[in-house]
């Protein structure tokens, strides 16, 4: 049997060790955030989806990362408290990981094998905004910024990928949560 995402080691945002195999069986939505980022609101959008699916199977994995204009500077422990303090974050956060480059966490290099391309919902993407900025990009597959969206099975199947503009009330990203969930 070969490894899964379920069977790569995580630390959770308090520095215990865990995998997502605790999480078998349910529908995962895997975001890479930051807290000083034009998308650190989503945070509040991510929670809202997150009580609002999660007694249907639903649970939302944040994975810190400083990768991108140095958004995540904190430490967990900060990250911790700015979250809750600012958010109201229930949902599960992970140590601060790298998810992009030749560092890049083993998590994160299997979700961009399983899904080399994002799902860009809006006009401009979010790849035209930043370059309208003068913010240069990662090409495809690495990541392009934070809150990227990984969607995963029940089963561990990586079914999709999210630019980072996608909302959590997107249309999109709701049906294809929905879709999962019916399986």
């Amino acid at each position: 049997m070969s490894a899964t995402i379920y069977d790569i080691p995580v630390k959770k945002i308090s520095g215990e060790d865990a995998t997502l195999g605790e999480y078998k069986g349910k529908v995962l939505l895997v975001v890479n955030v930051a807290s000083k980022c034009g998308l650190t609101p989503q945070y509040e959008g991510l929670e809202k989806l997150y009580q609002q699916y999660k007694d249907r199977g639903l649970v939302i994995t944040g994975f810190p990362a400083n990768d991108f204009k140095g958004q995540e500077p904190g430490t967990n422990d900060e990250i911790a408290g700015f979250c809750s303090l600012n958010y109201g974050v229930d949902f599960p956060l992970f140590s601060k990981i790298t998810v992009v480059g030749a560092g890049k966490h083993p998590l994160y290099a299997a979700l961009i094998k399983a899904q080399p391309h994002a799902v860009s919902i809006n006009t401009p993407g979010w790849r035209e905004k930043l370059a309208g900025y003068g913010v240069p990009t990662l090409e495809e597959p690495e990541l392009l910024w934070n809150f990227e969206k990984f969607l995963v099975s029940k089963s561990g199947e990586v079914v999709k990928r999210f630019a980072p503009d996608t909302t959590p009330d997107s249309p999109e990203l709701l049906a294809a949560i929905e879709a999962e969930l019916k399986k």
